[in-house]
């Protein structure tokens, strides 16, 4: 990100739109946002962590918006708004590609470093608060589908102190031990 210009934007029903073409072109080798032939729209967590970076000013008409504004307005649709931007803060300090999750419940797609426009994404990342709970079963579902499609289903983890903790799910089938079962209740 140090080699990232200061990008100037505008937000537009909930999107931040970047009209700059040189920017553009900068901001889509990073991995950043979404454009068919014509400006680029940021997702709201991607442009709150280019306000928190110091690498965007963004605008709403004439007024300036900063980093808490946006938070608030992104909390008002989105009551995780916080949790994404901590993962996605997370996981671009880490150096990863991320983009917006493509449904089974996840939140972000992210992909391995230095493949992101070659391969598809690897992981599919989940984010839960320290305490939060999720039922297994619609767990179990969310991971059989991820990994049939060859993905990689992570779970990360906000502590209290703002810390995310990532946690890979594999699957895994238990066999009942019928033989230790009967001699356990034999008397």
């Amino acid at each position: 990100m140090e080699d990232t210009p200061i990008v100037e934007g505008e937000l537009v029903s909930g999107q931040t739109k970047i009209s700059n073409k040189e920017m553009i072109k900068e901001l889509q080798l990073k991995g950043y946002g979404e454009s068919e032939n014509g400006p680029l729209f940021l997702e709201l967590f991607e442009s709150l962590f280019l306000l928190y970076s110091n690498k965007l000013t963004l605008k709403k008409g004439k007024k300036k918006i900063d980093f808490n504004t946006l938070l608030e307005i992104y909390q008002k649709n989105e009551p995780e708004a916080l949790t994404k931007f901590l993962i996605y803060r997370d996981l671009r300090n880490r150096g990863y590609v991320v983009k917006d999750g493509f449904g089974f419940g996840s939140d972000f797609r992210v992909y391995e470093r230095g493949q992101f426009g070659e391969k598809g994404a690897k992981f599919l990342i989940f984010g839960l608060n320290e305490g939060q709970q999720e039922k297994m079963g619609s767990l179990q579902k969310k991971i059989e589908q991820i990994t049939q499609m060859g993905k990689e289903p992570i779970i990360a983890v906000i502590e209290r102190r703002g810390e995310v903790i990532y946690y890979k799910i594999n699957k895994m089938n238990f066999y009942e031990n019928k033989s230790r079962l009967e001699e356990s209740f034999q008397i």
